[in-house]
């Protein structure tokens, strides 16, 4: 990553500075370099803050070391550290990942009463029942007919869709907004999805090809879901 065996690279930017700093040497020395390239002898006390980030590579560092590094750069008064980035990850946290991003597919009738709660997103391949309830800190996608009550992002996720292959829900919630039964006698309606609409600020419910024109990013699941 960087070049001339130097350990420490600073690069300005259009947003202020990025720090990058060798993975492959020792951080005692990595902090010490940074030390000398950013301490200033007689600081400007009245200059505006420079925005920093760091750029570790594949280097890892615990929290003690976190610190010892924002301490070397947040001491000096025309530097406001941002971001410290590493391309590392913990196994707990890509563990902690691949389950919220996982697919969790199950077959079964969701009875009155009942209750299933999964993280990700679920394919629930059977009906959710009147007095049922499903919730998803992902989206949600009922293969089936949805009577009961469904809550996608339940982590606070607003950009998450509820479909159906019969949609007459007595409650849609996505994050923290809801959307209840209509007042009036409905028929339901069949492959619909129901989503937050911002300029509305409300649950919308509409066919799912609309999932394609609100959601841009589809996961291989919804594209299979919507090309057949």
């Amino acid at each position: 990553m960087v070049q001339n065996d130097q350990i420490i690279i600073i690069k300005g930017t259009k947003d202020g500075l990025t720090i990058f700093i060798d993975d492959g040497c020792s951080f005692e020395d990595a902090l010490k370099e940074l030390e000398e390239k950013v301490s200033v002898k007689d600081p400007v006390t009245d200059s505006p803050s420079v925005k920093v980030s760091v750029k570790l590579g594949k280097r890892y560092i615990n929290h003690e070391q976190h610190e010892k590094l924002s301490s070397v750069l947040n001491h000096q008064n025309n530097m406001q550290l941002e971001t410290i980035d590493s391309e590392v990850v913990l196994k707990e946290d890509a563990l902690a990942w691949k389950e919220e991003s996982d697919v969790k597919v199950i077959h079964r009738m969701i009875r009155s009463g009942q209750i299933l709660n999964v993280t990700g997103d679920l394919l629930l391949v059977g009906d959710v029942n009147p007095g049922g309830k499903v919730t998803a800190s992902g989206n949600i996608y009922v293969m089936g007919r949805l009577a009961g009550i469904a809550h996608a992002g339940t982590t606070g996720d607003q950009d998450v869709i509820i479909a159906a292959s019969y949609m007459k829900p007595t409650q849609l919630r996505i994050a923290d907004y809801i959307s209840r039964a209509p007042d009036y006698e409905s028929d339901g309606v069949y492959m619909e999805c129901g989503f937050v609409e911002p300029e509305r600020n409300k649950i919308v419910i509409d066919q799912l090809r609309a999932i394609k024109k609100h959601h841009k990013d589809l996961s291989g699941f919804e594209r299979r879901m919507y090309n057949g």
